[in-house]
């Protein structure tokens, strides 16, 4: 690539969960953040932790315990108020960054304190894919002249884009979310998982949105032509509460991994024969898609409009109907069933991944950092194709 090369930056990026709470946002902001040291900025992350004597990367500075609370279909970990206030402000007096990055300043927690904090160059990261409502609920009035003093804004994707739009009357740039395709590389099966016929599922089994449900309402139509059909769930919560979830005469299929690694993440997708993403809403992106097909793994999603656009409508990834257990029973028996239709959506995703990695879409963040820094008082819809023929002619 033919780019002059930016001089280093002292970066401050705002992370608006608990960072010891596995997450989208969170792996984004923590792979962003290694992607920037490697490259020679400096960055300093400020988060909610929820055990602050835990092993977190000496770059993360903690804003105190975060309290959990229904955000778009979730329970998130955020923390907000004068002490949370107060903390801010110092990690902005003490950090002389060249720039702050907000992630979800849209949310009641440190990005939306931090944009009203910080006196200088601002970039927001919008990813979710809320009603617009529940937004204003969340917050009231207090986003709408934030938004006003951000210089540059960023949506994971147009479903993003688009909430940002119909709520704010603003634009943004569509920089997808970023995975490390290297962490798969030299990664092999893990042998008690790579069992013909296994489906994977990651996330959290009690939050409905998820889909975990869905799924295991197809399992018992799916075995009926798969007798040694297998199920590998992975995620955070409790053994016992996942047995209660799951019907007795399935819990012999389905095996409860708990929260991974993300090595054990790797293994993961290079040992079961299917990853499947049963979500049922809420979801603006599907990094977790990004990576399995980063492994090379075949996947079958809902079609909500997030993950129908990330898997090119069906072509670098199966689709059925969302929250029909007996489209994905399905679906899932018709690729199960062709070895070759299973290879054929699977390398489509991986050659699809290569977009999402850190390389390409670091550069692009850094781009936008440029573009802010100056002086633009707005990065917007106006301004995005000249930021596409930027990156097209340097390479």
């Amino acid at each position: 690539m033919n780019r002059r090369r930016m001089r280093s930056l002292k970066v401050g990026i705002v992370c608006p969960y608990g960072w010891d709470t596995p997450g989208g946002v969170q792996i984004h902001i923590k792979e962003l953040s290694q992607w920037l040291i490697a490259k020679g900025h400096e960055v300093s992350v400020l988060a909610p932790v929820t055990d602050e004597s835990g092993d977190i990367e000496p770059w993360v500075v903690s804003a105190g315990r975060p309290i959990s609370i229904p955000y778009n279909g979730a329970i998130a970990k955020v923390i907000f108020g004068p002490l949370a206030s107060s903390r801010v402000k110092q990690w902005i007096s003490n950090g002389n960054f060249d720039l702050l990055h907000l992630h979800e300043p849209a949310i009641p927690s440190l990005s939306l304190l931090a944009g009203w904090a910080g006196d200088g160059p601002m970039v927001a990261t919008f990813h979710a894919a809320a009603n617009p409502q529940k937004v204003a609920n969340a917050i009231g009035t207090m986003l709408d002249p934030l938004i006003e003093r951000i210089t540059a804004k960023i949506a994971v994707s147009e479903i993003a884009r688009e909430t940002l739009k119909e709520r704010f009357n603003t634009e943004a740039v569509v920089i997808p979310n970023g995975i490390d395709t290297s962490k798969f590389d030299g990664i092999g099966v893990r042998s008690e998982w790579a069992l013909p016929n296994t489906l994977g599922f990651i996330g959290r089994f009690d939050e409905p949105r998820k889909g975990l449900a869905v799924l295991l309402a197809a399992i018992p139509k799916i075995v009926l032509q798969i007798p040694n059909l297998r199920i590998l769930v992975a995620g955070p919560g409790n053994p016992e509460d996942f047995n209660q979830l799951v019907p007795a005469e399935l819990r012999d299929r389905i095996t409860f991994l708990g929260r991974i690694s993300e090595i054990e993440k790797a293994q993961f997708f290079k040992s079961i024969s299917l990853y499947i993403a049963p979500n049922t809403g809420s979801e603006s992106f599907g990094i977790i898609l990004a990576e399995a097909m980063a492994a090379k793994t075949p996947i079958v999603a809902s079609n909500l409009p997030a993950f129908v656009r990330l898997l090119d409508n069906g072509n670098s990834g199966a689709i059925f109907t969302s929250e029909n257990s007996d489209d994905l029973a399905q679906t899932v028996l018709n690729l199960l069933e062709n070895s070759q239709m299973r290879a054929d959506i699977a390398t489509a995703g991986f050659e699809k991944a290569k977009s999402f990695d850190w390389d390409s879409v670091g550069v692009q963040i850094l781009s936008i950092y440029e573009m802010a820094l100056a002086g633009n008082s707005k990065v917007t819809l106006a301004s995005e194709n000249r930021f596409w023929n930027r990156l097209r002619s340097n390479g």
